[in-house]
């Protein structure tokens, strides 16, 4: 994994949908916007925890951008660590999950 100097940080990620582009399914997980990380990254996420909560749900992770060997960045979670499920976006909130 690249980017050692890289910190995890606290941050808040959310569910989204995205077809197509050779990607592993439909359900995936980006940054919230308005943090120190792009919410146009995706998020190495566990499935399970993608897949047990509704379209939206807001997770509170430590998670640290990096790349696969000098490829695209992503942010990356360690799937041992604890996440918070923090539910739905507030109301108000940008709804549109769809890219």
């Amino acid at each position: 994994m690249g980017k050692p100097e890289e910190p995890y940080i606290l941050m808040v990620v959310e569910t989204y949908t995205e077809s197509g582009g050779g990607l592993h399914g439909d359900l995936h997980v980006r940054p919230i916007a308005g943090q120190s990380i792009s919410a146009n990254l995706r998020v190495r996420f566990p499935k399970a925890l993608r897949r047990a909560h509704p379209l939206g749900t807001r997770f509170l992770v430590y998670a640290k951008l990096t790349d696969k060997d000098g490829g695209n960045d992503f942010v990356h979670t360690n799937h041992a660590w604890d996440i918070q499920v923090l539910g739905p976006p507030p109301a108000g909130d940008d709804l549109k999950y769809k890219k």
